[in-house]
Order: structure tokens, then sequence, then C-alpha cells
């Protein structure tokens, strides 16, 4: 089955051509569930993802989840945290019959030869292309509507894509300002010299600015290759976005996230007070219910381990429209 839809060039990478193509197989985990494959083919290469729906699933709810930063796939795995997160909220999200679409962004997974060099890519990229999987759910009379649920950046790029065309948000520990100023809270803890040389390059990028002597130390973080998508990142601050939406948002963090903290959610909230709030006790980055620390980073690698119920429940109620 094919359709295409023919849309104007905005910002590079953007979408030339919409194709989806789907073939379907059952899942080898759940009779109840079909999974297909779908591909979004573009101007720089083709983006893979997986749609997951529930047998017989007609006039349903669908979701399209957004992944997290970094080397993060379509099912919330890396090489360093094969967790499965996102592919378990699919399925849990199936078993309450709502339908969910799973990408792997431009040079992740399936879909990393979408992208030419890591200097050519910029945030927009991302963006353009949630837009276009959102549109592209949108055109396929199975799914009464559309939801964009976003993890940690992909909460950012969702609420992006979002305004004035998804039905609702949600934002799973997205952070609550631009992303230079979590860098440096990240960073505060580093030595002087380590924590001045890096300020110095991240106050040069928020203000668009290229730096080509960067320290040795840092060079990993701050590599000129990098330099123009960090550039493109800083100019957003997730609370003004999320300020121009006019759907139901709903915005969920655990308290036991190393990596966001429940103020992030408090900020994401007050900047839109007519959102839904709900801070999960025990929940980590990941989805997970977890102890201390050491439980918490053990708990990365250790994808057997089930999903927050509370999680689950408040997307399922927020999505249905339950209190």
């Amino acid at each position: 089955m094919g359709n295409s839809i023919t849309m104007k060039k905005q910002i590079p990478f953007s979408l030339i051509l919409l194709l989806f193509t789907m073939c379907s197989f059952a899942m080898a985990q759940d009779s109840s569930l079909t999974e297909s494959a779908v591909v979004l083919h573009t101007n720089t290469g083709d983006l893979f993802g997986t749609l997951t729906i529930p047998d017989g699933g007609k006039n349903i709810p669908v979701a399209l989840l957004i992944a997290g930063s970094g080397p993060t796939d379509r099912n919330g795995n890396n090489p360093m945290a094969p967790n499965d997160g996102l592919r378990k909220l699919s399925y849990s999200l199936a078993h309450e019959n709502i339908a969910s679409l799973r990408f792997d962004k431009r040079g992740i997974g399936e879909s990393k030869g979408s992208m030419k060099s890591e200097a050519s890519l910029r945030f927009d990229n991302y963006v353009s292309d949630a837009v276009d999987w959102i549109r592209l759910l949108k055109k396929d009379k199975r799914f009464s509507k559309v939801i964009v649920i976003g993890h940690s950046e992909g909460s950012l790029i969702g609420m992006i894509a979002a305004k004035g065309l998804a039905d609702q948000f949600i934002s799973i520990a997205g952070a609550g300002k631009s992303a230079d100023k979590i860098l440096k809270e990240q960073l505060n803890s580093q030595t002087k010299i380590i924590k001045e040389a890096s300020y110095l390059i991240i106050d040069s990028l928020a203000a668009g600015y290229t730096v080509k002597n960067v320290n040795i130390m840092l060079y990993n973080l701050f590599r000129p290759s990098v330099q123009p998508y960090m550039i493109s990142w800083f100019h957003y601050n997730p609370a003004a976005e999320l300020k121009k939406l006019a759907i139901p948002v709903l915005i969920v963090q655990g308290n036991n996230d190393l990596q966001v903290s429940t103020e992030d959610a408090r900020a994401l909230a007050a900047a839109l007070p007519k959102s839904r709030l709900m801070i999960i006790e025990g929940m980590n980055h990941i989805f997970r219910i977890v102890g201390d620390r050491k439980e918490n980073l053990e708990s990365y690698t250790k994808p057997e381990l089930p999903l927050a119920p509370e999680l689950v429940k408040a997307i399922v109620s927020f999505i249905k429209g339950k209190s």
C-alpha cells in the first residue's frame, strides 16, 4: 500500500516525498498484536519505523513515540543501555487498544544511512521528520487521533512538531530549560578548569558561534562536527515551546530520574497551567521503579524489568480522556 505527498522544501533534509510502505508480520511475543515495518522515504535516505497495532484495531488512537538523545533507537536502546523502554511502552499501549509508531531517528539504527554527516545534522531535521511522521499517521483511516509521546530530548522534538498537527502531547522526562543550561548544570561538578573552559564554549554556541580551538579534554563533547547541531539545539527553550500548544498536554516525570529532575517537569507545567502533571514515585529515566543509585544504574541494562505501572496507567487514562 502506498501514499505520497509532495512537500515544499523549507529546511535542510526536509522531506520531498512521503511514501508509506508496510509489510505486516505477526509478533512472536504476543499473538494478539501485529507489527508492521514502516518506511519513510526522504530526499536524503529512508527512515525506518515499527507500527504496533492490536489485532482488529479500527478507529483507535495512535501514538508517535520519539526517542531521546544520543544513539537511541526506536526501542529506547543504545549500545550502552539496552533497556527496551519504548518497545515495552508500545506493547503496553497495544494491550489497551492504542496503536503506536516508533522509529529510528536520522543516523540511528536502521535509519543510519539517512544522515550525510554529523556536521550537516541540525535539531530542526529531527523536528521536520517528526512532523512528517505525524502527517503520515493522520492520513491513515484506521486511526481516530494522533498523540505525540516524546521521551527526554524527544519531548522537545515532539512538542515543536505537535503544534497544529497532533491531537494530544505527552512529555516523559522532558527538560524544562534550554540544553545549554542543562549542560552547564551537568558540568558544574567538574574541576574549575574544565568547568570554566566548558562554560566559555557553551556560551559561544548559545550565541550562535562555533569554537575552533577545543581543549583535548573536552573534544569529545564539543568536537567541531557536533557544534552546529548544538547551536540549533540550544536555540529552543522547552517551556516557551510548550506554551504554543493548544492541545491537551500530559507531563510525566519520575522522582528517581538521574538525568532530568522533577523541577524540570514543574517548570513545564508552570509554562502551560492547563497541562496535567504526573510525578511518579520511584520511577527513573527509563520508566522503571528503582531504589538506590546502584539499582537505578543497573536497570539500564536489564530490559526484562517491567515498566512502572503508574506510567502506563497515566498515559492510557490521558489518551482515553479519563480523569
